[in-house]
């Protein structure tokens, strides 16, 4: 028989992938020997059996009431029993953490007969019907699928009714009201009476908790962080404990460091005489977690005792969730916690200065998508924009965006192009759309650990909650603040490192990151921020344990500047084509129009000199360093003017009885000739070389002749030429006796010894699989996984993303679009055979990518593991390349992980 129940006591961490990530820790605390109520946990493969079949396990119910009994044994009571009933809590738990994506149920238990043998007792009466209404909305909202926007509006009338500000205003008889009015909600809204038999409570809980596994948010969520689909999610089954039984009672959330910065000190939430959803909810504005110290000194001093046992055990930032029962502290959750992207460098830092972690364990905690997030721009403080606000800032950064006040609109909006910032009194899970789609959430209500702020921690986003200078009225459309009035689309600037609010759009400045790697990394000095020194510590790290070098994609000599002094070894793609825009595109046209070769070679010796000094530039920013040239690559076509246009000017001068203007008919007439059906597999790359006389002979003596006047400067010159879209050896080998012809004649000609290693581009399902033919005549490979990948897939990137690529990940067919992360399975399997065949042809082939994966933090550890050379991405994409590199080159390689 499977088991699919485990006790507490049963488990560990290490079983995260059976008992999902609150189940293991649950578990581990236990071990520790704190005080976690009782439970056990029903596993992920039970809910992939669930999923899969539509039925639970044939033995979960028996093994559930098997646990059950074991429980109500320990407590001395019976589930629902009318005289002091037990009472459980039934929450998610994933593998992953995907905080308030999937739903709990407390009170279980709980009907109209055992909520009168809860009431027994002194001052228990109020807090038994909280907990009873309560239920009935958690239930029937998860379960039974009524709308809870009912019974906040029941909520919302009963206490205007009684001019209540808040639910703790609300007395037991409002209470025993509020009951009634819920299950009156329930029965109209389903036909259905609130069940009262508790077993059919727990188990139609359970199987709630496993369905919400596929709801809308959990999905999106799961997308956004690249968690697989088929994991699903344990249940968690644990005694209640109340934190709402009055004054000496309360709900917290811990964190032994500060989640937004990574200070070290008491950070975190608390709220008496609450349960913990009204903290992560937002519902009242809670109290630092340090008053706790002033209300309840004994259970402060516990509960800094067992955050600190907690994070000496992790050794990270730990997220702790307890209740206060009258005194007694509870912990009811643990968990890795979200982070900054400053905090994970700081964190990272200290506990390398704190002699918990190693360097090389600290390099592994921290990752180049938060690396990304610190050389984001920074609101300019100079700037006069009004101080509309001003709340708790829970996630850093600065965004712009037009207010918003839902989801739908959030969506909406963000869908045609336009920067919005949601809006709310607290977010709910449902909000997730909203919050992916805004640059900014901001909340009049919450704390740093309220929902608003750990998801968008999570996910990066700019966040600032608890503004209560704001009164936001979403059926009005806007919210006031200070007597400003703020209506939707209204634009406003949200300071996440600060909490303050702007009206209008305040200027942006490069960050301190940005600023240290412009400045070329030099090491900071004591008088630099702290945030700079802990990304210095861990790219020197990383720049040690590296073993792929990092290039950069370069046109000009300013970009090749910027990208050494962010640290770039080289350029790895100098594309000519972009050389060939501006005032240079007629000579361009020149060289397509030309009747015969005395013309064509006149337009390209006109383009010679300009080649010449554009790779001279470049050759000197980089002097020392191997750049790599490729050849002409695009069609000619896109040299000329849009066809259209051309087509349209002639039709009208015809239709006024005018003769066209000759240089457009020409051009119309060339564009025509030129036109493909599918350029992207047409005329070009090595082709073009092929059939145009004189363009790869051009192109090949710029280069010589601007490495010959390099050297005669004094330089060291090492530029490298790449043949693009090579399909067959043979087109290579053509190319390379040119290339060869052209670089002997230079050398006579200046004197200079010329020697320019000759490549290729593997960016065609033909060109890896013949690996091995082409390496014999190419001294280096790169790959272009931009264009491997459209002819892998069959995809023209221009047409597809937009058209359906959406609906590909909503499906589930990709993870992550296979233009932002490598395809693993399919365009990493050609690579594979690529690097393995070429170097078995010719042995230690220098391989490398150009393509826009080579900045991706994923696929930079596909391509270390794959044993590539080194990874080339554009210059701001640079220092991220660097830190995964190092990353990767200590972090063990998951075939399929990240994969399509």
């Amino acid at each position: 028989m499977t088991r699919y129940v485990y006790d507490f006591t049963e488990g560990s961490r290490e079983m995260a992938d059976l008992l999902g990530g609150k189940g293991a820790n649950l578990a581990e605390m236990v071990r520790m020997g704190l005080p976690v109520p009782p439970g056990f946990t029903v596993t992920t493969e039970a809910c992939r059996v669930y999923l899969t079949t539509g039925v639970p396990p044939q033995d979960l119910g028996e093994q559930v009431a098997d646990h059950l009994k074991t429980l109500e044994r320990a407590a001395g009571r019976n589930l629902g029993q009318v005289d002091d009933p037990l009472l459980i809590s039934v929450r998610s738990g994933a593998p992953f953490s995907m905080p308030g994506m999937m739903e709990t149920i407390l009170d279980i238990g709980l009907n109209d007969y055992s909520v009168l043998g809860l009431a027994k007792g002194p001052g228990r009466e109020r807090f038994a019907w909280d907990s009873y209404r309560r239920l009935v909305q958690m239930f029937a909202g998860i379960v039974m699928g009524v709308d809870t926007a009912l019974f906040e509006d029941a909520l919302t009338a009963l206490k205007k009714q009684h001019r209540a500000s808040v639910d703790t205003d609300l007395d037991t008889c409002d209470l025993i009201r509020l009951v009634e009015t819920y299950k009156d909600i329930v029965l109209e809204a389903t036909g259905e009476e609130f069940p009262q038999e508790p077993a059919e409570q727990l188990e139609r809980a359970i199987l709630a908790v496993f369905d919400s596994w596929n709801t809308e948010r959990a999905r999106l969520y799961r997308r956004r962080e690249h968690i697989p689909d088929d994991l699903g999610t344990a249940v968690t089954i644990q005694i209640m404990v109340f934190g709402n039984l009055g004054a000496d009672s309360g709900s917290g959330v811990a964190f032994t460091r500060d989640p937004a910065t990574g200070a070290r000190g008491v950070y975190g939430d608390y709220l008496p005489n609450a349960q913990g959803e009204d903290v992560v909810a937002g519902i009242r504005n809670a109290v630092p977690l340090q008053e706790l110290q002033r209300l309840d000194p004994h259970s402060f001093a516990r509960l800094r005792d067992h955050m600190d046992k907690l994070e000496e055990h992790y050794r990270d930032l730990c997220d702790i969730e307890f209740t206060i029962e009258r005194g007694h502290l509870w912990m009811l959750q643990t968990r890795v916690g979200k982070r900054t992207a400053q905090a994970a460098f700081s964190i990272a830092s200290q506990l390398t200065f704190e002699g918990i972690l190693s360097p090389d364990q600290a390099l592994a905690r921290i990752d180049g998508e938060a690396l990304a997030h610190l050389m984001f721009p920074r609101f300019d403080t100079r700037a006069d924009n009004e101080e509309i606000a001003h709340g708790i800032p829970a996630s850093p950064g600065a965004a712009v965006g037009a207010v918003v006040f839902d989801s739908a609109e959030a969506v909406r909006r963000a869908g045609e192009g336009e920067k919005v910032v949601l809006v709310r009194q607290e977010t709910t899970p449902d909000d997730l759309p909203g919050m992916v789609a805004a640059q900014a959430v901001l909340t009049s209500r919450g704390g740093k650990t309220s929902h608003a702020a750990v998801v968008a921690r999570g996910m990066g986003k700019v966040c600032v909650c608890g503004a209560d200078d704001i009164t936001v009225n979403p059926r009005e459309r806007l919210f006031t603040a200070r007597d400003v009035t703020v209506p939707e689309g209204t634009v406003i600037s949200v300071d996440g490192s600060t909490g303050v609010v702007h009206l209008g759009a305040a200027p942006l400045i490069d960050s301190e990151i940005m600023r240290y790697f412009d400045g070329g990394g030099q090491p900071p000095t004591e008088q630099v921020p702290q945030p700079v020194r802990d990304v210095h510590q861990m790219m020197q790290r990383a720049d040690a344990v590296r073993r792929l070098e990092v290039r950069a994609n370069a046109d000009t000599p300013a970009d090749a500047a910027r990208a050494r002094r962010f640290g770039a070894q080289g350029i790895g793609l100098c594309r000519t084509e972009h050389m060939f825009l501006g005032d240079r595109r007629e000579l361009v046209e020149a060289m397509i129009l030309a009747r015969t070769d005395t013309d064509r070679d006149r337009a390209l010796q006109a383009l010679l000199p300009l080649q010449r000094e554009d790779f001279a530039g470049i050759l000197q920013a980089m002097d020392g360093l191997p750049v790599t040239i490729r050849l002409l690559d695009p069609p000619l076509h896109e040299f000329l003017p849009d066809r259209i246009e051309l087509a349209v000017r002639v039709a009208r001068d015809g239709a006024l009885g005018k003769a066209p203007e000759p240089r457009d008919a020409e051009l119309l007439a060339a564009v025509n000739r030129m036109h493909e059906e599918n350029p992207m597999l047409g005329l070009r790359g090595v082709r073009l070389g092929l059939v145009v006389p004189g363009l790869v002979a051009m192109q090949v003596r710029a280069i010589a002749e601007a490495v010959a006047q390099r050297t005669a400067a004094g330089g060291d010159p090492r530029a490298e030429i790449m043949v693009p879209l090579v399909d067959a050896v043979e087109e290579l080998h053509l190319v390379r006796h040119e290339v060869n012809r052209v670089l002997a004649e230079v050398s006579e000609e200046t004197g200079v010894h010329i020697q320019c290693p000759v490549g290729t581009m593997i960016e065609l399902p033909r060109a890896a699989l013949t690996a091995g033919k082409i390496a014999e005549d190419a001294e280096f490979f790169s790959f272009g996984t931009n264009d491997l990948t459209q002819t892998t897939w069959g995809f023209s990137r221009d047409d597809v993303e937009a058209a359906f690529f959406s609906a590909y990940l909503d499906k589930g067919i990709f993870q992550v679009s296979p233009f932002e992360t490598i395809d693993r399975d399919g365009v990493g399997r050609l690579v594979n055979i690529a690097v393995a065949e070429g170097r078995a042809a010719r042995p230690g082939l220098t391989i490398g990518v150009c393509g826009e994966h080579g900045g991706d933090p994923a696929s930079v550890h596909f391509f270390h593991h794959a044993g590539l050379d080194y990874v080339s991405c554009s210059p701001f994409r640079i220092p991220i390349a660097r830190l995964e590199a190092g990353r990767a080159a200590l972090i063990e390689y998951t075939p399929g992980s990240d994969s399509m």
